[in-house]
């Protein structure tokens, strides 16, 4: 070679080399600061369909609900695993603020987490310190709590190209810039204000829209699912998942095929018919199809909504929808003429599984009403379906996917206790399936309840004895007429759903456990309504780490690397429709993020004692009024407060321990008191001072009944 080109080859490669050195050193100088606006900005904005496809590859970060589209709650991480998990320890904890329930799953990108609180309050936590970013209050009237049945929860958020959308709990859908919680834009969810619509589900964005249901069969209203465009907020499409009144256009051909199955002459559209997507969605890019899981009847009885029978679509089904149009493609009813409260609206997971030999791509689903579904996410064919736990409202499903009911299902002229009851044998809390070991795990759970249908039943009026009627309750029904027989029960079970049984199980202290995730380190963790965070090995079953919480645990943890390690993360806060008045622990304390890496050893939060106090005594009353007084309790104040001194209260107080003079001065509390800052509503214009004497004599007289004799 030519000395000289030689020479000039290697300087010109010298002063590439330069250049090259002097770019990345002022791109590496600029790079912004973990955990800054311009970092945030940059790592939420990179969230799109595209991310969320390649996450699914790797599952670095957890940027959706249910981790990723299929909502499978399946890490692909194994840093941590069986051999190493015993070394879990704690390395933040966060305080949520909040006394409430809290069911939100924490998403995470590049070690931004975004959870939520109760009242639908949002919190951006840097994960790499435990430290607050920003939070975001959508100051949810605390009035309206009454509103929804099962808790001022929030299910957590979604992430879309440097937004983080919230649904609050009053039913708008606000989206919020990631890296400031400033909000862009919020459009209310609600077509018409006089029902009572609630959200409480988390969000989805597919295919850049934001999806979302809402809440309120219990109180009457029509269910339905909007699409919202991520960037503008305008509404692209709405379906609805029951007809409405046919004597008015139908909205699509689905509501006129739908309308056939119900009864003209029980007016089903006068109390709405229900049917409320409140929680299950999942989305199949390649079939560019989106599911979603559909609520009970409103009323819960069909003999009033429906007299002549009929199953009454879309009520307690899985539908398809296109998610660019909202238009219907195809469903499967899991319970036709739902009579029990049996939704449709827990977690699913989408999979391929073998089955007789086959490929098939399938739905898995465990809802409320006791029996595990696999079914072909193609076309909404039913494989097969099998019962998780005990149940008498069916004996199984025929060929075509039918139940095969009962005589006992449908007698409602005396009390019956249906099993499972309205509380569902699964009910909102998450599922996750491992593809390693082909098993789903989820919470399982017994809360007795007996039921009879109140014949007298119309809408809207006030019905002393069935259940919160007088705060918008239309369920025609009256409940625990006659206590139940069975006992309650929370178990862990891994599913194996091809061959429709068991693999493992692990019995619990009590019903209302947390949601799950498994992970590729052949690892299942779990929170528990006891106040334990466990971990188990996902083949066998047998428990290797446990690490207290406190209070119960309802909401399902994720896992996520940030600068090559791997966590893991929980939000604690004891509440739900069970919490309400029920617990499993002795301790309290705020709703909590708790977040663990190997390694950790951070001191837990202080927790203290929960502070019963002793059965109230002394009031005065007049032991006539209280047949009166029960039946009004029943319809105002059960499913908040529990039976007075039966109970031991949950996130509300149980009123049989209350101390005496707040039961002797009642009044205070019950009209315009200081309690509804709280959450309690304003029973002013609802009751009258003589009702609140008889409320009181069925407080005391209970308390006395109850009491151990001396």
């Amino acid at each position: 070679m030519n000395p000289i080109h030689f020479t000039t080859t290697r300087c010109r490669l010298a002063v590439g080399l330069l250049a090259a050195l002097a770019f990345s050193t002022s791109a590496w100088a600029q790079a912004p600061a973990k955990g800054t606006p311009a970092h945030i900005k940059a790592a939420v904005g990179k969230v799109n369909a595209a991310f969320m496809q390649s996450n699914a590859t790797q599952t670095a970060d957890w940027p959706s609900y249910g981790l990723d589209y299929a909502e499978t709650r399946h890490s692909k991480l194994n840093q941590i695993s069986t051999d190493n998990v015993k070394d879990l320890g704690l390395v933040w904890s966060y305080n949520l603020e909040s006394r409430r329930g809290v069911e939100s799953t924490p998403v995470v990108v590049d070690g931004i987490m975004y959870v939520t609180a109760s009242w639908s309050i949002v919190h951006a936590v840097d994960v790499r310190t435990g430290k607050r970013i920003w939070t975001y209050d959508p100051k949810v009237p605390r009035e309206a709590g009454y509103k929804g049945c099962c808790d001022v929860v929030n299910r957590g958020v979604a992430l879309h190209e440097g937004k983080v959308f919230v649904a609050a709990y009053d039913g708008r859908l606000i989206a919020l810039d990631a890296a400031t919680g400033k909000e862009v834009w919020a459009q209310d969810t609600i077509i018409d204000r006089k029902f009572s619509y609630t959200i409480t589900g988390a969000p989805r964005v597919f295919k850049g829209n934001v999806i979302i249901g809402n809440g309120g069969a219990e109180y009457g209203v029509r269910g339905y699912i909007t699409a919202y465009d991520a960037k503008t907020g305008a509404q692209k499409w709405r379906w609805f998942t029951v007809p409405g009144d046919p004597s008015k256009p139908f909205e699509d051909e689905s509501m006129e095929r739908a309308a056939k199955t119900w009864d003209h002459a029980g007016k089903w559209w006068e109390a709405g018919g229900g049917g409320t997507a409140w929680d299950a969605m999942a989305f199949d890019p390649e079939l560019n199809l989106m599911y979603i899981g559909t609520g009970n009847g409103s009323p819960w009885q069909r003999d009033k909504r429906s007299p002549a029978g009929g199953d009454n679509l879309y009520l307690a089904s899985i539908v398809a929808l296109n998610p660019d149009t909202g238009k219907y493609v195809w469903h499967y009813q899991e319970t036709p003429g739902d009579n029990w409260d049996y939704t449709s609206t827990q977690p699913m997971i989408l999979a391929d599984l073998t089955l007789d030999g086959k490929p098939r791509k399938v739905i898995l689903h465990a809802p409320k009403n006791g029996f595990f579904f696999v079914i072909d996410r193609t076309n909404g064919q039913f494989i097969s379906a099998k019962n998780f736990v005990d149940v008498n409202w069916a004996t199984g499903y025929d060929q075509n996917g039918r139940p095969i009911e009962t005589a006992i299902a449908r007698t409602g002229d005396r009390p019956r206790e249906i099993i499972p009851s309205a509380f569902g044998a699964r009910n909102w809390h998450s599922m996750s399936f491992n593809p390693a070991t082909g098993l789903v795990y989820m919470p399982v759970q017994g809360v007795p309840l007996t039921l009879m249908d109140n014949k007298d039943w119309k809408f809207n009026a006030e019905r002393p004895g069935e259940p919160h009627s007088n705060m918008g309750w239309n369920t025609a029904n009256f409940a625990n007429v006659e206590p139940p027989t069975s006992k309650p029960f929370g178990r862990l079970v891994a599913w194996d759903p091809v061959k429709q049984q068991a693999a493992w199980t692990k019995e619990q202290i009590s019903p209302w456990n947390g949601g799950t995730l498994t992970t590729a380190g052949n690892l299942v963790f779990q929170g528990t309504a006891d106040g334990r965070f466990i971990a188990y090995n996902a083949t066998t079953g047998e428990q290797l780490w446990e690490a207290p919480t406190g209070t119960g645990v309802i909401a399902a943890p994720s896992t996520y690397l940030v600068d090559g390690k791997q966590y893991v993360s929980i939000a604690v806060g004891w509440g739900g429709v069970y919490g309400l008045a029920q617990r499993a622990t002795d301790r309290t304390g705020p709703g909590t993020v708790y977040t663990f890496a190997v390694g950790g050893n951070a001191q837990p939060p202080a927790h203290v004692a929960y502070q019963l106090g002793k059965l109230v005594e002394g009031v005065k009353y007049d032991p006539a009024h209280v047949p009166a007084g029960t039946a009004l309790y029943v319809s105002n104040c059960v499913f908040c407060h529990g039976v007075p001194g039966v109970d031991r209260g949950g996130n509300i107080p149980n009123l049989g321990y209350m101390d005496t003079s707040f039961i002797e001065n009642l009044d205070k509390f019950v009209f315009k008191g200081p309690a509804t800052a709280r959450g309690m509503p304003d029973f002013t214009g609802k009751l009258s001072n003589d009702d609140v004497q008889k409320i009181k004599a069925f407080i005391q007289g209970t308390a006395d009944a109850i009491r151990p004799k001396k």
